[in-house]
């Protein structure tokens, strides 16, 4: 354990997220442990409280209390170092590379980043990613643990910060695919149902859920933020199943997970949202509708188009399904060739 720390931001560590700065200094700190030290006040910035997406200037004098030694993680665990098998997965995860980001295909299953007790995720294995640059890359944005697909790691700071810039003021287009219980009547439009944090059932209030708020209410509701969704039907299974491209307007936790099962068709193996017998609009199928289907999430992060942060080209960046939704698609006789690359977008 180390002693209290006291730092001033060098004259190349300015204009960059605090949590960021930190996990410079000290890769072997976790996001939530960073988050917690400054909830506490442990962590401070020119003598004053800060939060972890705070940005810290050149000359700021940054706080730091006694950190856990390189290697133990909370809880007395040990961070798994990064094994070959490892490496070579994360490295076969690529789908773009150049001298500024990697795009990963990111598999189901696998969070972005650590907390309580996960010790193997993206942020951890993408030491493999650095391809002979002296800083592994760095996350701009995330993906749930069971949702696949399109992440992007910028792979210096200059890009990170242009790649946060797009992400945050929506230069960019995300299209997921999904499968869904029943089919939505009608096949395509926009939900703008707000969503607030449920507390989950955990001693710390783990499995927290988003609950969705009539639109009407979402002023009057502490906590709650607007949120908005576009979908559109691809194709259909009878009445019990449909191919659905999904468009996050807004980047909420969760969002299209629980915007889809409220109403009424929630995506395929999502017990989180919906339950094995959850009532829907097709012929009453919930998220676990049976068959040879598998029972992991279907919700993929398809297609990505964004402005590069150093040519301002426009990528399009598209990602395979993962085994388990293309076994569903293949089951049911969905092809992925007859999709359009944006159904929300095409030609009159």
């Amino acid at each position: 354990m180390s002693g209290v720390q006291t730092r001033v931001v060098g004259a190349d560590e300015g204009d960059q997220r605090l949590d960021r700065y930190l996990r410079r200094l000290f890769p072997h700190l976790s996001q939530g442990r960073i988050e917690k030290l400054c909830r506490k006040g442990e962590i401070r910035v020119d003598k004053g409280r800060v939060k972890s997406n705070t940005r810290v200037e050149v000359g700021q004098v940054v706080r730091i209390p006694p950190l856990p030694d390189p290697g133990a993680v909370e809880g007395g665990a040990v961070n798994r170092a990064l094994t070959k098998a490892d490496a070579e997965m994360i490295q076969s995860c690529v789908i773009y590379k150049d001298d500024h980001i990697i795009a990963l295909n990111k598999p189901p299953g696998l969070p972005t980043q650590g907390g309580s007790g996960v010790s193997r995720h993206v942020d951890g294995l993408s030491e493999a990613l650095r391809f002979g640059f002296e800083d592994k890359p760095r996350l701009v944005h995330r993906l749930d643990k069971d949702t696949s697909g399109i992440l992007l790691l910028a792979r210096t700071r200059m890009a990170a910060k242009g790649l946060t810039e797009n992400l945050k003021h929506h230069a960019t287009r995300k299209i997921y695919w999904a499968a869904v219980a029943g089919v939505p009547n009608p096949r395509s439009g926009t939900i703008k149902y707000g969503l607030m944090k449920a507390p989950g059932h955990g001693r710390g209030g783990e499995n927290e859920k988003m609950r969705c708020i009539h639109p009407a209410e979402v002023d009057k509701t502490e906590g709650a933020k607007r949120a908005t969704s576009d979908f559109a039907t691809l194709t259909v299974l009878g009445r019990r199943a449909a191919w659905m491209a999904l468009v996050p307007i807004t980047g909420r936790t969760h969002q299209l997970r629980a915007h889809m099962a409220e109403i009424g068709h929630p995506i395929l193996g999502d017990g989180k949202y919906g339950g094995s017998g959850q009532e829907n609009q097709g012929d009453g199928w919930g998220a676990g509708i049976g068959g040879e289907l598998s029972r992991k999430l279907h919700l993929h992060a398809r297609t990505l188009i964004i402005e590069h942060p150093e040519s301002k080209a426009i990528l399009n960046l598209t990602a395979p399904l993962p085994e388990h939704m293309q076994r569903t698609w293949d089951y049911v006789g969905w092809d992925v060739t007859h999709a359009p690359v944006d159904p929300f977008n095409m030609p009159e």
